[in-house]
């Protein structure tokens, strides 16, 4: 009987021990906390010994630079935002359980700007140059387990500027994790998830990598259903010899529910690798199912359904916060974006972050995913060029591997306005990109952004290899691609470059204006506020207004669609003004995520919701004659009233975006009508304002995670004692914070404020400002108060949960 006992008990034992191993066989650790920073260079910051207990404490992800002070002076230029670089240290210690000894212990960087170089216990691992370029070192062969300590040492050299044309931050500005595995594994980015649809079912094929250091393996491939439900599973037998076996897999999905920018349906992969019954490692992904092409006559469809590509380029930088990679500040952006209609990303002009395209699966945008600003050839003094020959083949193969499985992306770009377009080399050069993208993935089209019109001077599109001929600017020659580029098929890459400041106007508005003429002229056209009228009639000498370009998107059936330049604004490329202007003119969206007046331009056109927004606001001198346009759909007509006169009924002649009318300034309420065969649609009302009276704060969530990650946006707004926005209010505003949070940035959307993002005060911009609410790790409630001169202050309470 005691042998019988005994023998149960360890049953049990053994039972609970592969549960266990089946619950957590690989473990993924975040490993952003407890981080100390160092500013500058010292060599001796890898030694195992060294002391770092003089250097800042930290939390991962960061960015260095934008905590710095606005100069002309600093090497980094105005075309990276005048902020500073240099070289920075990061330093942690970590404990390994000695229960680890028998497994692999890899850290995994999704992003570190840049000339990384990376230590383990003195140990070195290697350099990436590439900033924007996720990698893995294995970590196992030097760790020490138990109660000895480790130390992992970063050094980040941004010294050699300038690098870039806009602004990259500094530092270990993504996430940054710890992985454990068996000794059996799939190691980083080792599954290819593709889908092919029928009439009435999917197949989703599997391509899996094992590292095999035993026999009898088998890999176990299961797929769910949008709704969690198990759709099927197989299980495959590893019977390579092989240290690296590589596993094929199909699971048919009947009827399935297809990934759509309107219906963004995901199926869950999980692979499995089994000894015996216990599951030694286990890997996730996600995949949607769907078809997409583009045609040379038709443009793109997607799942069969034609469809404009209704897109935007975006850098990666976050406003207030940088680089450093938030998901909330992520999403806010593609919130934002999407509620104006925008269906597509452009990721300019480098690989985006890894959450950023889970966004991207998640909420429904098509995504152009973007290699390289440039190759052999520079176009700045110190930037990825030096690199390219040694280091573009690891980098891109890299990206591929990395981003494949998503959904969202639809294609690959190999480059952004590439200088071996205007000789030989580019022939040969983009033969070879396309080939390592091929390799590793054939199931998408590869594109690069041309900014040369001429197929016999550009030696890219001579090459033979592009899949979609990618065209920056050039509007002139759309309607000639037909005939110039017989066969092709064409895709806007890069559009518009209009300008415009959120709430400022002037006139005329009846003309497009360039600033500056050429690229030979200097601007003398602008003004001493270093402001541009945001009526959509001022652009770059290369491009044209939104409206303009639309035009022609909208006309031709065989452009698949655009990527506006740009979606929001962005630190750094101040065009057209010089210094002390600091961040760019082009966004539809201001820095601070305040929309400009062509946002709703947008709206109207690439959305169905019902819109009417009317522009400028009701402030002006007595006499002056006002440009009133008013920007609608889903009607026929819309009728301008001014302190109730009527002053017009307007309807959309041709082509027209927008209607228009001249109005004699006095102060009351300008209201808009629009209607549909006589009966109201909307109603707009702008009224003059007086003097600023009181803030108010309006937060985008009041219930926030305790996670330390998490923000609320808040807007402030100052009004006047009846309410009205006050248009022109620059009203210094303080900003006190109590509990469970802290300020993480400060904006007002301002392209030339030389005030610091992270300082607890900011004068608001055409009577708008925002604060940036992050959460601690701890619930509770957090208390916002703003306070200005001669204002009402303003409290808003954000719950952290």
């Amino acid at each position: 009987m005691k042998l019988k006992w005994c023998s149960l008990f360890v049953l049990m034992v053994l039972n609970l021990v592969i549960a266990k191993a089946q619950i957590n066989p690989r473990k993924v650790e975040l490993f952003n906390s407890d981080w100390k920073f160092y500013i500058g260079d010292d060599a001796k910051a890898k030694d195992e010994n060294y002391n770092d207990s003089q250097w800042r404490q930290l939390s991962l992800p960061h960015d260095w630079s934008i905590e710095g002070a606005f100069s002309e002076t600093n090497p980094t230029g105005q075309a990276g935002g005048g902020l500073p670089a240099g070289i920075g240290w990061y330093r942690k210690i970590f404990m390994v359980s000695a229960t680890s000894q028998s497994k692999n212990i890899f850290i995994d960087f999704d992003g570190v700007y840049c000339n990384s170089e990376v230590w383990i216990n003195g140990h070195y691992l290697g350099k990436r140059p590439n900033g924007y370029i996720s990698f893995q070192y294995d970590l196992t062969p030097f760790l020490h387990y138990g109660a000895e300590k480790n130390v992992i040492a970063v050094k980040v050299d941004n010294s050699a500027q300038p690098n870039s044309r806009w602004y990259t931050g500094s530092g270990i500005y993504r996430n940054v994790w710890l992985s454990t595995t068996a000794k059996s594994y799939i190691p980083q980015w080792g599954t290819f998830v593709t889908t092919q649809v029928n009439i009435k079912n999917a197949i989703v094929r599997m391509q899996t990598l094992v590292v095999v250091h035993q026999e009898g393996l088998r890999v176990k491939a299961s797929v769910y259903a949008p709704n969690g439900e198990l759709v099927n599973s197989i299980i495959t037998p590893i019977e390579s010899a092989d240290t690296l076996a590589t596993i094929q897999q199909n699971i048919i999905v009947g009827q399935p529910k297809l990934w759509s920018v309107d219906k963004p349906n995901l199926y869950k992969v999980v692979l499995q690798v089994l000894l015996g019954t216990q599951v030694i490692d286990k890997y996730q992904s996600f995949t949607g199912i769907r078809t997409f092409n583009f045609d040379k006559d038709k443009g793109f469809s997607l799942n069969e359904e034609p469809m404009k590509i209704k897109g935007v380029c975006m850098h990666h930088d976050l406003g207030a916060l940088g680089v450093a990679i938030n998901v909330r500040a992520m999403e806010r952006q593609l919130q934002i974006l999407k509620a104006m209609g925008c269906n597509a990303i452009r990721t300019a002009h480098n690989p985006p972050a890894p959450e950023f395209l889970d966004l991207c699966d998640r909420m429904g945008f098509i995504v152009m995913d973007e290699a390289f600003d440039m190759w052999r050839k520079k176009k700045n003094k110190q930037d990825y060029y030096q690199y390219f020959p040694e280091w573009h083949k690891r980098d891109l193969e890299d990206q591929i591997k990395r981003d494949r499985n998503h959904p969202s992306v639809m294609m690959w770009s190999i480059g952004n306005e590439i200088r071996e377009q205007f000789d030989s080399t580019g022939i040969i050069l983009t033969r070879e990109l396309v080939g390592i993208v091929k390799s590793l993935d054939n199931t998408r089209p590869v594109t690069s952004a041309l900014s040369e019109a001429d197929p016999k001077k550009n030696f890219i599109y001579q090459s033979g290899a592009l899949d979609v001929l990618g065209f920056n600017y050039h509007p002139e020659t759309y309607a000639d691609f037909p005939k110039n580029y017989p066969g092709q098929k064409f895709l806007a890459s890069e559009t518009v470059s209009g300008y415009a400041t959120r709430g400022y106007y002037d006139t005329p508005t009846d003309s497009t204006r360039h600033w500056p003429t050429s690229s030979k002229a200097k601007l003398t056209q602008g003004n001493p506020e270093f402001a541009v009228t945001a009526y959509d009639n001022v652009a770059a000498y290369w491009g044209a207004t939104h409206e303009e370009y639309w035009k022609i998107i909208k006309k031709y059936d065989f452009l698949s669609g655009e990527f506006v330049w740009s979606g929001f604004d962005f630190i750094g490329e101040p065009v057209p003004y010089p210094w002390p202007a600091r961040s760019s003119y082009y966004g539809i969206i201001d820095l601070a995520g305040f929309p400009k007046d062509v946002y709703y331009m947008y709206q109207s056109e690439w959305t169905t919701k019902p819109v009417l927004h009317l522009l400028p606001h009701w402030n002006w001198e007595p006499g002056k004659t006002v440009d009133v346009w008013a920007y609608y759909n889903n009607a026929d007509e819309v009728e301008l009233y001014l302190n109730g006169r009527s002053l017009g009924i307007r309807k959309k002649q041709g082509d027209d975006l927008h209607v228009s009318w001249k109005v004699p300034y006095e102060a009351g309420t300008l209201r808009a009508t629009s209607r549909l065969n006589g009966k109201i649609v909307l109603t707009e009302e702008v009224k003059t304002a007086g003097a600023p009276a009181r803030i108010e704060l309006v937060a985008d969530r009041k219930l926030i995670k305790s996670d330390g990650n998490d923000l609320s946006f808040v807007t402030v707004r100052i009004l006047d004692a009846a309410g009205n926005l006050v248009p022109n209010a620059d009203n210094l505003i303080n900003f006190i914070i109590k509990g469970k949070g802290m300020l993480a940035g400060i904006d007002n959307g301002s392209q030339n404020s030389m005030e610091s993002f992270k300082e607890p005060h900011r004068k608001a911009f055409h009577g708008l400002c925002l604060a940036i609410v992050q959460a601690m790790q701890s619930p509770g409630a957090i208390t916002l108060t703003a306070q200005g001169d001669g204002l009402k202050p303003a409290t808003v309470i954000i719950r952290v949960r």
